[in-house]
């Protein structure tokens, strides 16, 4: 038991030894912040940012990263869910972090910092002090602390405050939701997605500091960024190329292929339906079903989870999450007596999406808007049914 305790002991003053070593550095010592370019895959379209520490000196040359997350933990994707994951700080050797993403095909930029030793050191110190097991972990906002957000923070606290972030760099200032639209393709799956699930909070303009939850202006700030006068730059350079590949694109998986399809679907049973005084249930099933889960998920992501960016989601008006109760009422041949009322609700709520959208309460998707002309024509036709006196006179398919 002793020998463990001595163990423990001596484990704890090498420790504490190693720590004091590593926050002094020489004259020839060099930081940098180090961005990275997108890749393909949700998860790194908004690049990566990372400070980089080298002292050839004592021959150290390490990257610290607030890009980090345990993947085997057990309930990630519940935490995730609900945002509540922990990232968290890590140092990895230089080459090893390039090697990283040489391998996965992005570009890596370096910025040298003309700090004095002691700011050096001062940086260093921080950064260890936030590796350690009780500060490693926070708690990841995509919008406002994240690996990029990071960066100048660790900057100004080590600094003391010395920097000053200049903002004339920027031709405009943008939305959040602008800022997110930069990374992503309007055609795609991940941006429908993201303009679903995020709400009208993220729809105010940024200031030019909050622009720095993404990587690339993080790169452009700094740039225009002075301490003591002068620029916090000195230098900058590409240490890492991106391969030229041919961009895969596949048109007839994309949602301005499906939605447009969906909503051609919709107008041609309509028709026929009217036409023929007949209903097609299964077309009504799908709708309601599809719009009742996306208004369930929207509902979920703004009162059960920690996110803010999903706060205040108004496309609960058009994804209506009791139409998933709705799908399974109307599979039976008569209509409630209700249905009327329900129905003009519905297109109410409908009605008010382009309002919201014209005074930039909040800006939906444009691919949304075959989604509202399909639930319109289907929504018509069904307040057009529930006012009949004689719903037996309907052919029910």
């Amino acid at each position: 038991m002793r020998s463990k305790i001595a163990l423990i002991f001596i484990g704890f003053l090498w420790g504490v030894v190693g720590f004091c070593q590593q926050t002094e550095l020489s004259p020839l010592s060099k930081v940098s912040v180090l961005t990275v370019g997108t890749a393909d895959e949700l998860h790194s379209k908004f690049g990566h940012s990372a400070i980089r520490i080298v002292d050839p000196t004592v021959g150290l040359d390490i990257v610290y990263n607030y890009g980090m997350f345990d993947f085997d933990d057990p309930d990630f994707y519940i935490k995730f869910t609900h945002g509540k994951l922990d990232y968290r700080i890590a140092k990895e050797s230089f080459p090893h972090f390039i090697r990283t993403y040489e391998y996965e095909n992005r570009w890596v930029k370096e910025q040298v910092l003309d700090l004095q030793n002691a700011d050096k050191e001062a940086l260093l110190s921080f950064l260890e002090n936030n590796l350690r097991p009780e500060n490693r972990y926070y708690k990841y906002d995509f919008l406002f602390d994240n690996c990029a957000t990071r960066i100048p923070d660790a900057l100004q606290k080590a600094t003391a405050g010395e920097l000053v972030f200049r903002e004339n760099h920027l031709e405009k200032r943008y939305t959040f939701r602008e800022l997110i639209h930069q990374n992503l393709k309007v055609n795609s799956w991940s941006n429908f997605g993201i303009d679903l699930a995020l709400g009208s909070v993220i729809d105010k303009e940024a200031t030019a500091y909050q622009h720095m939850f993404l990587p690339h202006y993080v790169f452009d700030q700094l740039n225009n960024t002075a301490i003591n006068g002068k620029s916090l730059v000195s230098s900058q350079q590409e240490l890492l190329a991106q391969r030229s590949e041919k961009a895969k694109s596949n048109f007839l998986a994309s949602p301005l292929f499906w939605l447009p399809v969906l909503m051609v679907l919709v107008m041609a049973i309509t028709y026929f339906d009217n036409k023929k005084l007949r209903r097609s249930r299964w077309i009504d099933f799908f709708l309601f079903f599809v719009t009742g889960i996306a208004g369930a998920v929207v509902l979920f992501l703004w009162f059960a989870t920690d996110h803010q960016a999903t706060k205040i989601n108004f496309n609960f008006l058009w994804a209506f999450a009791p139409n998933l109760i709705l799908a399974f009422v109307l599979l039976k041949k008569r209509f409630p007596n209700w249905l009327k009322l329900y129905i003009a609700v519905l297109l109410a709520l409908l009605g008010a999406v382009p309002l919201l959208w014209i005074f930039k309460i909040q800006v939906f998707s444009p691919l949304i808007l075959f989604i509202l002309v399909s639930l319109c024509i289907r929504y018509l036709f069904l307040l057009k049914l529930s006012k009949m006196d004689n719903t037996e006179r309907i052919v029910i398919d």
